[in-house]
């Protein structure tokens, strides 16, 4: 097949783009702003799901589900919240339609205006913080680790697949505390899970860290995130965890009744990551042939391609090929057979590596001779004989392990060479707009300077890094004290 992909040097925008496109993974929608996930990539998302889910079961959390609609008296209650999310809100006015009296199709019925209008959520805090009233009482009550899978709107002028869409799907757990300290321990674990699953499945190095004032979450106290280094130099904000204090208990009166007998406001958290991991796991990896993808969470692990001249011949590959594929599956790797006669071999091949398939297995007359195969990596494209006298499960399973560590490795030497450290301005500037990547920068802590610094050159402070050392500086914007360096980078 002929992809027809740009060069990741040439337009790394447009390279995305058609890869998704031509991997099967989402097209636009007729809706604006939307996308359809197409079943391809539907089944990594599933993947990623399954082992998220996972994690949040295994440290205590249960699965709910909150209405999509919130009266927007609710929005109102929290400031920050409000004002951080007023401008991408879809508003519901109306709940019901008729037929244009002129034949037009369907109108609004001006008769069915909503008392309260509703908003379609773009984020549940305040839904959510309203039904835990009903949930709290007592101290016994606490604490509610509760996580949510579910859509969300967000209205988006500019989109980009996967990245920023106006409705997306994602996870928000929101927990609910008896003390302070239980809900900072709770915000840091979670952030700690995600960089877990982004480094031991998506095989994507991260920078855990503290968001700066101006980054923070809208009606957080404080705000920690995982980062990522996309092979553009750009970062990208893979997953973020807030600590709410007791902000939303407040707006919405939630109290209990502590061991002291006296009354207090819960202390809540809450977090979340969504499909952006998607576009994380595309441009982290992924080179000109199209996609790969990290073993742990591609839907198909090994596809088997027959290599034939007539039904004798493809019957017999086919006996062979389900003793492997039997084998395979025993140990829970997954396997196609593409036995699809309407396409040559080398389509094939080129299909499968588009779609980022970790091993490839190629069978022809001379291995059924020989009792062999040919098997090729995705990540590195070396290709190698293997004898069928030979354990082929034992080999698959390093194979397997060998490439997710493989893969892993070369993002995190690409951050290591694509993090530098500067002392001036003038530095950053040059870095920034030669270099690009992550950047450590000494910052006098004020949010004027970081918008100064943002509006002079598109980057941001994506994070305070948790293991960054107090070291004594000089901010280099303002030239004045700073105790501590921030990553800065340009960002999606």
């Amino acid at each position: 097949m002929s992809k027809g992909l740009p060069k990741r040097s040439e337009d790394y925008s447009l390279w995305y783009n058609e890869l998704v496109k031509k991997a099967d993974l989402a097209e636009n929608s007729a809706v604006r702003g939307c996308m359809v996930i197409k079943p391809y990539g539907y089944s990594i998302w599933e993947k990623m799901q399954a082992e998220i889910d996972r994690m949040f079961k295994e440290t205590g959390h249960t699965n709910a589900y909150f209405p999509l609609f919130i009266p927007k008296s609710y929005l109102s209650k929290e400031a920050d919240h409000v004002d951080g999310f007023a401008k991408e809100c879809a508003v519901v006015t109306h709940y019901r339609l008729k037929n244009d009296e002129d034949g037009n199709g369907v109108v609004v019925d001006p008769d069915a205006k909503l008392e309260e209008e509703l908003i379609v959520r773009p984020t549940s805090e305040t839904i959510i913080w309203s039904t835990y009233k009903n949930w709290v009482q007592s101290y016994r009550d606490l604490p509610i680790m509760v996580n949510q899978w579910a859509n969300v709107v967000r209205w988006e002028m500019r989109t980009r697949f996967f990245l920023r869409t106006t409705e997306f799907l994602w996870q928000e757990g929101h927990t609910a505390h008896a003390t302070k300290q239980e809900a900072i321990d709770e915000s840091i674990q979670m952030m700690n899970v995600y960089a877990s699953f982004a480094e031991d499945f998506m095989a994507v190095p991260v920078v855990k860290g503290i968001k700066s004032e101006s980054e923070r979450f809208a009606g957080a106290i404080e705000t920690y995130c995982i980062e990522a280094l996309m092979q553009d130099g750009k970062a990208l904000q893979a997953g973020t965890s807030h600590f709410l204090g007791q902000n939303f208990a407040k707006a919405f009166d939630v109290k209990f009744a502590n061991r002291e007998g006296g009354q207090d406001y819960v202390w809540g958290t809450s977090w979340g990551v969504s499909t952006r991991l998607m576009g994380a796991l595309i441009m982290a990896h992924s080179d000109d042939q199209g996609l790969v993808l990290p073993p742990k969470l591609a839907p198909i692990q090994v596809v088997i391609v027959p290599i034939y001249k007539g039904e004798d011949q493809l019957n017999a590959i086919i006996d062979k090929a389900d003793g492997i594929i039997k084998s395979l599956r025993a140990v829970g790797i997954s396997v196609k057979f593409d036995g699809r006669d309407t396409y040559k071999p080398g389509y094939k091949f080129a299909e499968w590596e588009l779609k980022g398939v970790p091993v490839r297995i190629a069978i022809g007359p001379k291995d059924m001779e020989n009792n062999s195969i040919e098997i090729a990596r995705r990540d590195t494209g070396v290709k190698e004989t293997f004898s069928l006298e030979e354990d082929l499960t034992a080999k698959i399973q390093g194979l397997m392990d060998e490439i997710q560590n493989a893969i892993y490795k070369k993002a995190q030497d690409f951050r290591i060479e694509n993090t530098r450290s500067v002392e001036t301005y003038d530095e950053f500037k040059e870095v920034l707009e030669n270099e690009g990547g992550f950047i450590s920068a000494h910052w006098d802590g004020t949010a004027e300077t970081e918008e100064k610094i943002k509006n002079e050159t598109k980057a941001t402070i994506r994070c305070i890094p948790i293991d960054a050392v107090a070291e004594e500086g000089k901010c280099i914007y303002t030239g004045k004290p700073s105790k501590v360096r921030a990553l800065f980078a340009k960002a999606y």
